[in-house]
């Protein structure tokens, strides 16, 4: 069994235990988090889209850390112009594991 949730304007294909990267949710660590947004539910071979969401299907799980993704460099350059510009960025995400799919 598995599901399609949308959370943080990505799609995530999930199954009961798996660990995600979402992007950063305002919620602390140990809390249980419930994503609403199920777009398509796969149970027993039987599959189940929304329209566009499932209706009455959540997905459940529980916040384990709070992190920052790897740093990804911005390099801006204007060629003639003496225009150079670095700049660094670190996105943060949530690691959550996924406990139960109600579908």
């Amino acid at each position: 069994m598995y599901a399609i949730i949308e959370t943080g304007g990505k799609q995530y294909r999930v199954s009961e235990g798996d660990v995600v990267l979402v992007e950063k949710l305002d919620a602390n660590e140990g809390d249980a988090v419930r994503f609403d947004r199920v777009l398509t539910v796969v149970k027993d071979g039987e599959l189940t889209v929304g329209k566009p969401v499932v209706a009455g299907a959540t997905v459940t799980g529980k916040v384990v850390a709070q992190g920052k993704g790897k740093k990804i460099l911005v390099f801006k350059y204007k060629a003639k112009a003496n225009y150079r510009k670095r700049q660094g960025h670190r996105q943060p995400y949530t690691k959550v594991i996924i406990e139960k799919i109600d579908a």
